[in-house]
Order: C-alpha cells, then sequence, then structure tokens
C-alpha cells in the first residue's frame, strides 16, 4: 500500500488528485494498530517526496495527513456511505486548512498578516478543488472495494461487539 501511494505520486495525474487523503482516512477507520494507520500514507509521503524532491511545506502537509488519520478514527465503526462521505469532506478541509496555514507560516510568499493568511487561503483554492475531487473518488473507490471484500471474505468483517445492537 505504501508503494502504490508512493507510486500514485510519481505517476501523471492532475495536480493533488492522488488515493493519499484516502489511504489516511481508511487506515483511520480500519487498521487494527494505530500506528500503522499513520505510518502507511505518512511514509508514503516521505518515500515519493524523496524522489520528488524534500521542501519547506513538508510538516503542513505532513500534519495535515495526519489530521485526516484522525478523522478516520472517529469513522471506526460507522463505514456507511454517508458517514465515510461526511469524513471524507472534513478530511479535504482539514487537509486544506493546515497545508495552506504551512505555506503561510514557513513561506516568504504571503505576509505574515491576517490579509496575508487569507490571500495564501484563496490562492489555495484551486488546488483544493482537486484535492475534494480525488479525496471523494478515491475514498468511494477505497472504502468501497473494501466493503464489498467484507461481504465476500468474512475474516474481513469487524467483529459485533458484545451488547451491541
Amino acid at each position: 500500500m505504501i508503494l502504490t501511494a508512493a507510486l500514485s505520486r510519481l505517476l501523471p495525474h492532475p495536480p493533488n488528485v492522488t488515493p493519499l487523503a484516502a489511504i489516511a482516512l481508511f487506515g483511520g477507520a480500519h487498521f487494527a494498530d494505530k500506528r500503522l494507520a499513520f505510518l502507511v500514507p505518512l511514509a508514503a509521503l516521505l518515500l515519493s517526496d524523496l524522489i520528488l524532491g524534500l521542501h519547506s511545506q513538508m510538516p503542513g502537509v505532513y500534519a495535515g495527513f495526519a489530521l485526516v488519520v484522525c478523522v478516520g478514527f472517529v469513522l471506526r465503526g460507522r463505514t456507511r456511505a454517508l458517514p465515510v462521505a461526511v469524513a471524507a469532506l472534513i478530511g479535504s478541509c482539514v487537509f486544506y486548512l493546515v497545508s495552506n496555514f504551512g505555506v503561510w507560516a514557513t513561506g516568504s510568499w504571503y505576509p505574515k498578516t491576517a490579509a496575508g493568511l487569507g490571500a495564501c487561503y484563496v490562492a489555495g483554492i484551486p488546488f483544493f478543488r482537486n484535492s475534494l475531487v480525488g479525496d471523494l473518488f478515491y475514498t468511494a473507490l477505497l472504502f468501497g472495494i473494501f466493503a464489498l471484500a467484507e461481504k465476500r471474505f468474512s475474516l474481513l468483517r469487524e467483529p459485533v461487539q458484545a451488547g451491541a445492537a
């Protein structure tokens, strides 16, 4: 999964249309080991950044994806279509807010004022649109394939908690 996610950033694609946020959300929702939920998307980012080039916005980008994993934690046990779609939307917004704040805070493109921060967020809107499209598409694909696999293979189904209705 790490290699596939890393490769997705290396292959030609529209800017910010990758499965990384979907993988982060999925990991938070499904991986039994929470450390692995963080490791998979962040390792994929690091691996691809080592090839694409390290950059000053890495802290904001990595923090944004780590927070998407946390959004996935909230999904645990609630992976029906509507909660997953809402979580994907929230994850996209969280990533946009955090990563663009990082651009403003660490870069030299915008003045360190409220107006500069606003300008940074406005400049990021085209990237947010692409991220949102990619996040929703890949989240639907990843969670949908897993839901179909759960129906087919009982080993993948989450155990029913005693007393749960």
